[in-house]
């Protein structure tokens, strides 16, 4: 509880610092919303302060335009008209205005005084909400005719946004925690749990990621939903580092390809901008999501030509890259974060090897880890790709229709087809080994989690699974691939993205709901939920894309729904995994918090280092766990495991006697079958009977029940390792 009530205090007043600021409403960005070059404007900044009623701006701009005009000022907030005023500069002494003249104009700082009038008729609201979805249009009509020559618009900011970097690592750092704590616990002998927390934590990051992705679609978003969306590009690896992006666009470069240059010219404006006592930074950030503007003044005519950055590329604006380093900065980040975390478990292995040399270690802590470091690490690699797997989908996709250079082009089409075939191998081995287990011993459990090598190596495909749903990871990985194949080839068409990530939503929301292919009720639950979420916003995506037509206040309204709700389930997610890291670590024995699994794998998790008596010996022989086999399939596979496919079961099995024609194992029509009985204590279940059966059939036990497999007792506090799973005491 205390835990529960620090989150909601630090969230409280995360919030409490939007009310806190200076109370101001600005812009300093201004757009063409007429077809028209009779006007464009080279810098533009506008502040309103309620507290003084003071509203202040300045701009320099160009002019093709003679004579009297006057001005009509529409305010738009949330798709709401809240403001509706005529101006006449020749009233208001507006130098340079009065009339207007063709050319440069330059209209210093100046400071209006507002009527209480007009200030009464902004809301208060406008001040504190973040990422104000606001902007105000000026139509210049001709005095004479009343004909407009010209329309310019301007998107407003009260100062405040949700994209808050702290967001950003509170999120990545309780992800990585839950995955270090399922890692330790794992170590130590604790399945269940590591199992349990590995499963949420990636979850969380999936969710994380899924966020990312939405904010990567090519719809014009109310700004609250950009900001927010902009908080978990780390998971895509959006990152900007500085000499990262001169590494980028050098290489770029080298390999015949043309860096872009928007950042660069708006580094310019900005340059200009400070001259004139404006923040370069803020001005950068505010023009984050606005058409970002060329100009090249005349003397007679004003030319302006606009580049519209939306989608992907709107992100990589946002977090200060080149559009055309967003590939490779999510390629290096990627290939960077995989390489630490295999030189971490490379420096963790010498550790404790030089730990337990010295004394300074029990030699039986992590041995597992120490004497099968090396599947460990290719299990974890495995896992690392899995991981990565829906930001180098969407990203290599990208590229393909960027074409930034040659080079990268080719590191795209590697990247993204090594990892489908390695993945695309991984699942298909897995489902080859429950088969074999089906057949074998009616269970596909038992050669998934009684193989250590198996579990180490493929385990992160199926472990979040019941034993029955080992063949999930296909769907999950097809769903992944799909959704990104959309939002990384269909970035110029954001209506088709928008209904194909609906499709795709709510076709795995049904898949989860019926299937629930999770390890427990509870994890059903959490996953199921966070599907839900995603469809939800894909939902609320089509409402964005204007598909519907409706007002443009309820799109603001949704916006702000959309911000909502998301952070209230992201809360939720983060403390669920920090306390279940918090106790997995801290905790004795925090096996005890998870029931054990309906599929009584941990009645088939051993430990080879862990067989300490005759019965352990005589288990591990009945299970034929011996080296060597009848034959190798491959000489690239390992030769003591089930997971390399070798078929040393099989091998084992012919030089068993036939059996009479009434033998009970001739009724499958010749199916080789275990040669041991899982009904013997060797195979220990719960009260709800032994592990289901595939067939309809299970052979007796050719032992009897009280029969007692070896003269030594095994002390109370030193149960084997097979007595993990269900039924036993911990």
């Amino acid at each position: 509880m205390r835990l529960i009530s620090l989150f909601t205090w630090f969230f409280v007043a995360l919030l409490a610092q939007f009310g806190g600021a200076t109370k101001l409403i600005e812009s300093n960005a201004l757009s063409l919303c007429q077809d028209s070059n009779n006007f464009t404007a080279t810098y533009f900044s506008v502040t309103f302060t309620p507290a003084n009623r003071s509203l202040a701006f300045a701009f320099d701009g160009v002019a093709a335009i003679s004579g009297k005009v006057k001005a009509e000022l529409v305010l738009t907030a949330y798709g709401y008209t809240a403001l509706r005023k005529e101006l006449d500069p020749c009233e208001m002494g507006l130098a340079g205005l009065c009339p207007m003249q063709t050319g440069p104009i330059d209209v210093p700082r100046a400071n209006l005084d507002l009527p209480e009038s007009v200030v009464s008729q902004i809301p208060s609201i406008a001040y504190t909400v973040p990422d104000l979805d606001a902007n105000v249009r000026i139509y210049i009509n001709s005095t004479d005719t009343g004909e407009s020559i010209s329309c310019l618009e301007a998107r407003l900011s009260n100062g405040q946004t949700v994209y808050q970097k702290g967001v950003g690592w509170t999120t990545a750092v309780i992800s990585g925690l839950g995955l270090t704590a399922s890692a330790i616990t794992s170590g130590l002998g604790h399945s269940n749990t590591a199992a349990h927390v590995a499963a949420n934590a990636l979850s969380l990051f999936g969710f994380m990621q899924s966020q990312a992705l939405f904010g990567m679609v090519a719809v014009h978003m109310p700004p609250i939903v950009e900001s927010w969306t902009q908080n978990f590009q780390w998971s895509m690896g959006i990152i900007r580092v500085g000499f990262l992006q001169t590494i980028c666009t050098w290489y770029q470069r080298s390999t015949g390809g043309t860096p872009s240059t928007v950042l660069s010219e708006l580094s310019t404006t900005s340059v200009q901008v400070l001259k004139r006592s404006v923040d370069p930074s803020l001005a950068l950030m505010k023009r984050a999501a606005e058409p970002l503007l060329k100009r090249e003044a005349q003397s007679q005519k004003a030319t302006q030509k606009t580049t519209t950055v939306r989608g992907i590329k709107r992100v990589g604006f946002e977090a200060g890259i080149e559009e055309t380093n967003i590939f490779l900065t999510g390629l290096i980040f990627f290939v960077f974060f995989v390489a630490v975390i295999m030189i971490i478990v490379a420096i963790f292995k010498g550790v404790c090897e030089l730990l337990a040399k010295n004394g300074k270690m029990n030699s039986d802590k992590f041995s597992d880890f120490r004497n099968g470091w090396k599947v460990v690490a290719r299990g974890i690699l495995f896992r690392l790709t899995l991981i990565g797997f829906p930001q180098m989908v969407v990203l290599c996709l990208w590229e393909l229709t960027q074409r930034d250079s040659v080079a990268e082009i080719i590191l795209a089409i590697i990247m993204i087809v090594s990892m489908v075939a390695a993945l695309g191998w991984a699942s298909v081995k897995v489902i080859r080994l429950a088969k074999r287990s089906i057949t074998m011993h009616r269970n596909p459990a038992y050669i998934l989690y009684s193989d250590p090598t198996c579990l180490n190596k493929w385990g992160f495909l199926y472990v979040q699974y019941r034993a029955t749903a080992y063949y999930f990871v296909i769907p999950v990985l097809v769903y992944i691939l799909v959704k990104g194949m959309f939002i990384g080839l269909s970035q110029p068409a954001p209506i088709v993205q928008t209904v194909a990530m609906v499709i795709i939503e709510a076709a795995m929301l049904i898949a989860v709901s019926v299937l629930r292919p999770w390890m427990d009720k509870k994890t059903n639950i959490y996953n199921i939920t966070i599907q839900a979420i995603n469809f939800l916003n894909a939902i609320f995506l089509l409402f964005f894309a204007q598909v519907f037509n409706q007002p443009g206040l309820v799109t603001g309204v949704m916006g702000v729904v959309f911000f909502v709700y998301n952070a209230v389930f992201a809360l939720v997610l983060l403390i669920l995994v920090l306390i279940a890291s918090i106790y997995a670590i801290v905790s004795k024995n925090p096996d005890t918090r998870y029931q054990p699994m309906r599929d009584d794998r941990g009645s088939f998790i051993k430990s080879q280092t862990q067989l300490t008596t005759e019965l352990d010996a005589l288990g591990a022989t009945a299970r034929g766990d011996a080296k060597g086999s009848a034959y190798n399939s491959s000489p690239f596979e390992d030769d003591d495991s089930f997971s390399s496919g070798n078929g040393a079961s099989v091998g084992r099995q012919n030089l068993e006697p036939p059996h009479s024609a009434t033998s009970p194992h001739n009724a499958t029509g010749g199916v080789p079958v275990s040669p041991v009985d899982p009904s013997v204590p060797l195979f220990p279940s719960d009260n709800r009977g032994p592990p289901p059966s595939y067939n309809g059939m299970r052979s007796p036990s050719p032992v009897p029940r009280g029969y007692n497999a070896s003269p030594f007792q095994r002390a109370q506090n030193n149960a084997s390792p097979w007595q993990r799973g269900a039924g036993y005491d911990h």
